[in-house]
């Protein structure tokens, strides 16, 4: 009898055991098709992001060159600079709600890298503030730096930190009144690490609110005058950027109607200070030169060929891909600016054949499209553009890098 009964225990564990190893592989192959799901999803949010941001620079690269040439003009009525500024304003403000929105999609799936070097904390203060100044003059508002005297070295990406103080800054001005004084302070610790602190008079957060305000897509609750908030992306990527850095950020409020304080904490370098290069005296300017446009918008493409006129080029506009290769061929173009996103044959196809035909000498030759995606980047250096420009394209960036390569002779 107890022979018997061990067997049937035995059975019995047996069977639990083949049970739990068949529920172990049912988990298994469960928990990877909800991880193939969560895969996909991500995938999808981010190509839709990517259209969405591609749809919505197609149109505002005529408008951001409509306000360059608003600016050539502006003599020709008292109103026009005015008209050109708040144009300019808002053009880059939706750069940056399209640049945040993007930024989003990388931090969820993990493509956000860092290019670390020596920084000067003055030098990224001044990155911020050309960023954020536009905000701080709409709304009439003073900005008060209170930095250490001596010279601050911080390894991190000059880019990246930029954006992290110019989002608090601009986060600042839009929920401070007007003329309201906005302060910029910064002190080293004992432990090797150095706070910067962002300080407003303004609207401030409920308590309530404060541990999930850099959530993302969080938002805190504003009234009708209060409508021109963001996306609620802002502050999250200033936290993901900040503890890339390894370093915290933090916000202090006593609540609505006290204003807030944003303290971000990074570990100063042990590394001296960076060589400054010397200033230059006037800013390059480049050599009148031929150029071609192959860009199917005709807005974009009537726009750019006007502000590259006023600027003294001789400029053939294309509106299609086949057309532009035609013109293309004739030669003689120093700069040929190609659109990615045209019909029949795209931008990558149309440089291909640019690139087989060995035209001497060889055009320098720029992309530009509403696609920022790094394989696009890739993949257009790959088949023979020179420089990559992401819409809407500003004259100033432009330039900068045609006087570079066709430099005015002095």
């Amino acid at each position: 009898m107890p022979v018997l009964q061990n067997n049937q225990i035995t059975q019995q564990l047996v069977r639990n055991q083949r049970q739990a190893n068949e529920n172990l592989v049912i988990a298994s192959l469960h928990a990877q098709d909800l991880q193939g799901e969560a895969e996909a999803s991500v995938k999808r949010q981010t190509e839709f992001l990517s259209m969405l941001a591609h749809e919505l620079r197609t149109p505002l690269a005529p408008i951001a060159l409509v306000a360059d040439i608003l600016e050539k003009i502006s003599g020709a009525h008292p109103q026009l600079p005015h008209l050109q500024q708040v144009i300019a304003r808002q053009v880059s403000h939706m750069k940056r709600l399209l640049e945040d929105l993007l930024d989003a999609s990388r931090v969820s799936s993990g493509k956000i890298s860092l290019k670390k070097s020596q920084l000067l904390l003055t030098d990224i203060v001044q990155s911020a503030l050309e960023i954020s100044q536009p905000s701080l003059d709409e709304h009439a508002q003073l900005l008060e730096l209170a930095l250490p005297e001596s010279p601050v070295v911080i390894e991190g990406d000059a880019v990246r930190l930029a954006q992290v103080f110019a989002n608090l800054l601009i986060n600042a001005s839009k929920y401070s009144p007007q003329h309201e004084t906005i302060t910029l302070s910064a002190s080293q610790g004992a432990d090797g690490t150095l706070a910067i602190t962002v300080k407003d008079q303004g609207i401030g957060i409920e308590p309530a609110s404060q541990p999930f305000i850099f959530d993302l897509f969080m938002q805190v609750p504003r009234t009708l005058d209060r409508a021109e908030g963001g996306l609620g992306i802002g502050l999250s990527m200033v936290r993901t950027l900040v503890e890339m850095h390894g370093g915290t950020v933090a916000v202090r409020s006593q609540g609505l109607g006290h204003g807030s304080e944003f303290i971000v904490v990074l570990p100063v370098s042990s590394e001296s200070a960076p060589v400054q290069a010397a200033p230059a005296l006037s800013e390059p300017q480049a050599r009148s030169c031929r150029i071609l446009i192959i860009e199917d918008s005709v807005d974009s493409n009537e726009t750019l060929n006007l502000c590259l006129t006023f600027e003294g080029h001789s400029v053939v506009s294309a509106f299609d891909g086949p057309s532009g290769l035609a013109l293309a061929q004739d030669g003689g173009y120093d700069i040929i600016i190609c659109d990615i996103g045209l019909p029949d044959m795209d931008g990558f196809e149309v440089m291909t054949k640019i690139d087989l035909l060995q035209l001497l000498p060889a055009p320098f030759c720029i992309a530009m499209t509403g696609y920022d995606q790094q394989s696009f980047r890739n993949r257009a250096l790959k088949v023979g553009f020179d420089h990559y420009f992401v819409k809407p394209i500003f004259m100033a960036a432009l330039q900068n890098v045609m006087a570079k390569t066709f430099p005015q002779q002095p």
